[in-house]
């Protein structure tokens, strides 16, 4: 699907390039103050910040030093449709993508441009307070996430400081919360708005796709600190969340070919033992509870039918 990436030219220091960042936020109104005055410390300044508002009241002003586009609609629902909104308005060669509870390094923009040139896509920072999943969910995530249920942002996030000053590295997919594109590959490619809320799988969705041969980057130079506010989290089990956006990809991307479907049922051997094991310790049925409810809701998802 993606072509292997090896440097030619720097893109952003050929052209004068404008950045579009593009930011969702819901009652969250002291996080998106911190993430903003961040933004506005940047040594290279985005050229235009568009914030995408679905709190219960307004949370931010109409004005910025930084030119504002500033929608507050309640009845969105979700990030994917709030970022849809926010896509609809930006007019830069760079769209940033960030969440609403991240403060960036001072030089996170610059670092950001600076890994683009001309065959590539699209660039995503790394998150400089990445403590991963414990241990054991990692043994997990090796034995049995293969193929196209690989991971391999993993890899380069879990070597956030070793990577300081190392250069970027490829790979398939990114997170929402800190991912940038260049506007005229992703125009008129939008996020599933089926998904609501905060849902699992909208990101890596979008990166799958994507145009055939596109180059995906992580830089550890451009930095961030992801503060995790715990309104609006979801306290749903792991299972239920990693089997929904399972199913969800494999519905939507991964249902044929002998080799996906072998990579797939795998994933549902260690769903099936993770589940096991989970519920002997809480003397619950809960955790094979969680999994199905999470496969079943994927499923849906993937077949185009809205969450509730």
């Amino acid at each position: 699907m993606w072509t292997r990436y090896s440097k030619t030219q720097d893109f952003s220091r050929e052209q004068n390039l404008r950045v579009s960042v593009i930011l969702p936020t819901k009652n969250r109104a002291e996080d998106l103050d911190r993430t903003i005055r961040t933004l506005l410390l940047q040594t290279r300044r985005a050229d235009e910040l568009i914030i995408v508002d679905q709190s219960q009241t307004q949370s931010v002003l109409k004005t910025s030093p930084v030119p504002l586009k500033y929608i507050y609609n309640p009845r969105i629902s979700g990030a994917s449709q709030a970022r849809n909104e926010g896509m609809k308005q930006a007019t830069g060669d760079i769209w940033l993508f960030l969440d609403d509870d991240v403060l960036l390094e001072p030089d996170f923009i610059e670092k950001l441009l600076a890994a683009y040139d001309l065959g590539v896509t699209g660039v995503s920072g790394i998150i400089s307070n990445y403590s991963g999943a414990p241990i054991r969910r990692r043994l997990w995530e090796s034995a049995f996430e293969v193929g196209p249920f690989h991971d391999d942002r993993q890899a380069v996030y879990r070597k956030v400081e070793k990577l300081r000053g190392a250069g970027p590295t490829q790979v398939r997919q990114f997170g929402a919360g800190l991912m940038s594109f260049r506007a005229d590959v992703i125009r008129g490619l939008w996020f599933d708005e089926n998904l609501h809320g905060a849902s699992f799988g909208e990101d890596i969705d979008f990166c799958a796709r994507l145009p055939n041969g596109s180059v995906l980057l992580i830089t550890p130079q451009a930095r961030l600190e992801h503060k995790r506010s715990p309104e609006g989290r979801n306290a749903a089990h792991w299972l239920d969340l990693h089997a929904q956006g399972a199913n969800y990809m494999r519905q939507r991307h991964w249902r044929s070919g002998i080799w996906n479907n072998l990579c797939f049922a795998w994933l549902n051997v260690g769903y099936a033992l993770s589940a096991t094991l989970s519920s002997v310790r809480r003397m619950s049925l809960e955790p094979w509870r969680a999994w199905g409810r999470g496969a079943k809701r994927g499923k849906a998802l993937g077949r185009g039918v809205p969450s509730t």
